[in-house]
């Protein structure tokens, strides 16, 4: 039996994003993020009730600012106390999982998705999902972009603009692009 491209996407297998099952899980996304950021910030709270419904986990305490995106939502977890400033960008093709005390500045991008290198399959919407792990009291700054299969350890620091395209270990500072140890 033929696997579905949300299945293949779920096992980390080349899969095509032009799939329907995928859009309509992008466009239950896209209403649950409207809403959290057209919500009056008192009705809010920390997230949209939407958007809490959408992600896989979500504490209690923690908050996400208003502007935020994520793709599908159902694989975004977030610890206790997180903290994501305005602007954040989560697309979630595969699980993105964020440690307690963790707080991202604003405009931080995480990437999951990784498009075909092949011009025709990269056309034909081809990609790649490997999982983002951001660890315990981590602090990343504004503007950082995470690549897809990034880990980043507990206490790391990630400098403002820094672009993260390999694994950074605990107690850790990086920056620069790509993000290099301090």
């Amino acid at each position: 039996m033929a696997r579905s491209e949300r299945e293949k996407m779920a096992a980390g297998e080349w899969y095509t994003c032009l799939d329907a099952e995928l859009d309509e899980l992008r466009k239950r996304a896209r209403r649950a993020v409207h809403q959290h950021n057209t919500m009056p910030p008192d009705e809010r709270r920390s997230a949209g009730p939407y958007l809490v419904q959408l992600l896989q986990s979500i504490a209690e305490d923690a908050y996400l600012e208003a502007p935020f995106h994520c793709a599908y939502g159902l694989n975004v977890t977030l610890g206790r106390g997180v903290y994501l400033n305005a602007g954040c960008v989560i697309l979630d093709t595969a699980p993105v999982s964020i440690g307690d005390q963790t707080m991202l500045g604003p405009n931080v991008q995480i990437y999951c998705a990784q498009h075909h290198k092949d011009r025709k399959l990269r056309t034909e919407g081809i990609e790649i999902a490997k999982p983002v792990t951001i660890g315990r009291e981590v602090w990343i700054g504004g503007g950082a972009i995470i690549m897809p299969g990034v880990t980043i350890g507990d206490g790391a620091i990630v400098a403002a603009g820094a672009v993260v395209t390999r694994d950074v270990a605990a107690d850790t500072t990086v920056l620069g692009n790509p993000a290099r140890p301090r």
